[in-house]
């Protein structure tokens, strides 16, 4: 028999590692769990969709579903005690009551949305802050039925029948939440994930696991050192198991592995196990991927080239740009419209304080790298700038005006950016743009900078409703992250998702200088 060549003995180990994998198919009830218990844990672990190619968590999805549910079944609860308590039977005034249950949970639906209600980082803050802005929201969900009664009297449900139905539906969600804060932290509702190395890349998850974030739910079952690599992770969590890979991963019942590995040539990285473990059911991730599921950032510090080039995303297309082009005509003219007032108000104001100027004309950086002229409600003095030298907004800044603090804690002093989306200098929802000089040094900073350019800039942005204000090369840079997610991920959906978190963003003056 003739012998094989290295790369048949190759092809031929990977072949035989496939048919093992495939052998050992009936041990996967043992790492994962019968079908009742991985329904019971899914509620915590980091499940996730993706919807339009967003990253959406299955806990998030859930819980507004559950919401949606509890609204309304709110109406039908509320009708019956209403009538049913005094014997009486529903008058057909009342008319169908399905229409009513849907407008009722649309509404509250998406002010919850808008109050940050159905974003994790907000869970974090404990039950005191969730509870006050679900009253928030519930005082102005009372409001806006108010003025749908009024405006579309075939709604009408009656003062008792939308009392009641109001009580049932904040005890309903309520309730809801507490035992959310009550379930969310069992270890047992938790995704076990092993690492696949022990340098700086890997122990950025554990900065990640530190910071509170939603990667929380994960549970990190320990390291795994790579070949010759120094260990940056807490060497308590290394482990010292030297078995096959797929015998660690049965003895710690691992349901994801991470690979974390910077260097994957001569060995580096155990494809053939790897494989193995892929056929057993083992999610398999990059840990790029891992910190854009988890955290909706693409990591400057874990991110490569090949994987950007290779990736699904950084798309560009006729169909999306006409559907982005119409959606912004769309937005951009109905907050002109509702905003007159404001801005009419907003340009007097600044006028009584300082004067004239009532704009400040700034040049930014927008797509493909081409220089417009911005438009926004002058916040400063008029020489905030003397030096010539462009500087940062920081907070407190003693530049700001006493029109400009209040305007720009509330975020009307962006208004007039609405006139450089109708010209098509600026999308409504995009990246910041940011000014020539900065822009210069943050691409010295990082190579990847200049990718945001790859879509119109934008009045709000992924990045204002996930973070603070960048006032420095590192915040800016931090800012990038969620940049570059967005430039990679944008899609309708998107869009109209951080349309109603900078609503959030405007009510509780987050991020704001």
């Amino acid at each position: 028999m003739p012998a094989l060549t290295p790369d048949a003995a190759r092809v031929g180990g990977r072949w035989l590692a496939c048919r093992r994998a495939a052998g050992i198919a009936e041990h996967r009830s043992a790492i994962h769990g019968d079908l009742g218990c991985r329904l019971l844990a899914a509620w915590g672990k980091p499940i996730v969709i993706r919807f339009f190619r967003h990253y959406i968590s299955l806990a998030i999805v859930l819980l507004v579903s559950v919401d949606a549910l509890l609204f309304m079944l709110s109406i039908y609860a509320g009708t019956s005690a209403r009538f049913m308590d005094a014997g009486q039977h529903i008058p057909t005034s009342v008319g169908p009551l399905l229409p009513k249950a849907l407008v009722f949970a649309g509404v509250m639906v998406s002010i919850m949305t808008m109050f940050g209600l159905y974003q994790y980082s907000e869970w974090r803050g404990g039950v005191g802050p969730v509870i006050l802005r679900l009253g928030a929201g519930f005082m102005v969900g009372f409001v806006a039925m108010s003025l749908i009664f009024y405006l579309f009297p075939g709604f009408f449900l009656g003062r008792g029948v939308f009392a009641m139905s109001f009580i049932a539906a904040m005890s309903g969600v309520t309730l809801s939440r507490l035992l959310i804060f009550r379930w969310s932290d069992l270890k047992v509702l938790k995704r076990r994930i092993l690492v696949l190395g022990t340098g700086s890349r890997a122990a950025r998850i554990e900065t990640l696991l530190r910071n509170g974030s939603p990667a929380h739910r994960l549970q990190i079952v320990g390291y795994l050192p790579a070949k010759g690599t120094h260990h940056y992770v807490d060497h308590a969590e290394v482990l010292p198991d030297t078995a096959p890979l797929r015998a660690i991963v049965e003895k710690y019942r691992v349901e994801e592995i991470v690979i974390a590995v910077r260097d994957r040539r001569e060995g580096g990285l155990p494809v053939d196990e790897l494989l193995e473990c892929k056929l057993m059911g083992i999610k398999i991730v990059e840990l790029s991927t891992l910190f854009e599921r988890e955290t909706g950032q693409l990591q400057l510090e874990s991110l490569n080239a090949s994987w950007i080039i290779l990736s699904e995303g950084f798309q560009n297309g006729l169909a999306r740009d006409l559907i982005k082009r119409a959606f912004d005509l769309c937005a951009s003219g109905g907050l002109l419209l509702l905003a007159l007032p404001v801005m009419v108000l907003t340009s007097l104001l600044i006028l009584l304080e300082t004067g004239f100027p009532i704009l400040y004309r700034q040049e930014r950086v927008g797509q493909d790298g081409r220089r417009f002229t911005v438009l926004k409600f002058r916040s400063m003095r008029a020489d905030a700038e003397k030096d010539g030298k462009p500087k940062w907004a920081q907070k407190n800044d003693d530049r700001t005006t006493r029109v400009g603090r209040i305007i720009r804690k509330i975020r009307v002093d962006e208004l007039p950016q609405v006139f450089n989306v109708l010209k098509g200098e600026m999308s409504f929802v995009g990246p910041r743009p940011e000014r020539p000089y900065f822009v210069d040094r943050l691409v010295k900073e990082s190579p990847y900078y200049a990718c945001r350019h790859s879509v119109k800039p934008g009045i709000t942005g992924w990045a204002q409703v996930s973070c603070s204000y960048g006032a420095s090369v590192g915040e800016s840079l931090e800012k990038l992250q969620y940049d570059l997610y967005y430039v990679k991920n944008h899609s309708l959906f998107l869009d109209l998702m951080i349309l109603f978190q900078t609503a959030q963003v405007v009510l509780w003056g987050k991020g704001a200088r």
